[in-house]
Order: structure tokens, then C-alpha cells, then sequence
């Protein structure tokens, strides 16, 4: 299902490409030809599905409660996606 005309992300939006990484196609085609179905969309859900996990890690450790909706927010949001990809390359 595409965006509804006129939908905007208050921050923008990040891709792992934008970040150094693969593109979500890119991605996909590689787990494609490695024998697992995929399509970019897919590759995008268990990317953000990750990021959200991430997300709960950070408010658990700062005693922050965050409902299921605003963890899916703050997981798509580029600043966050960013800062996780800084501390992954710092390690």
C-alpha cells in the first residue's frame, strides 16, 4: 500500500544507502540469490522491526515508556537511525 498523497515524515527519512549501507533492492537481492524470498519492503520491515527493538532497549535504560506506536515513530526517524549507525561504527 503506498503513502497517502501528500504524507510527510516530520523528520525526513534514512535509508541504510544513506547511511553507508546497502539499498533496501540491494538487500533484497542479495538474500534473494542467497535463497531466502525477499523483496525491498521486506527488507525495510525487518530493518525498522530491528531499529524498533533498539528503540525499547534505549527507553528501558533511561525508564522511559514508549507505546508501540511511538517506538515504530522514533525507529524510523533518520536522527535515530544515524545515532545507532554512529555507535555501531564506533565499536
Amino acid at each position: 500500500m503506498s503513502m497517502p498523497k501528500g504524507f510527510k515524515v516530520e523528520n525526513g527519512y534514512a535509508t541504510s544507502a544513506d547511511l553507508g549501507g546497502k539499498s533496501y533492492h540491494q538487500i533484497a537481492g542479495i538474500m534473494s540469490e542467497r535463497g531466502f524470498k525477499m523483496n525491498h519492503s521486506t527488507a525495510r520491515n525487518i530493518t525498522v522491526d530491528s531499529l524498533k527493538k533498539l528503540a525499547q532497549v534505549v527507553a528501558d535504560f533511561h525508564d522511559v515508556e514508549y507505546t508501540e506506536k511511538e517506538l515504530i515513530k522514533i525507529a524510523k526517524d533518520p536522527r535515530f537511525q544515524s545515532g545507532i549507525c554512529d555507535i555501531i561504527k564506533d565499536l
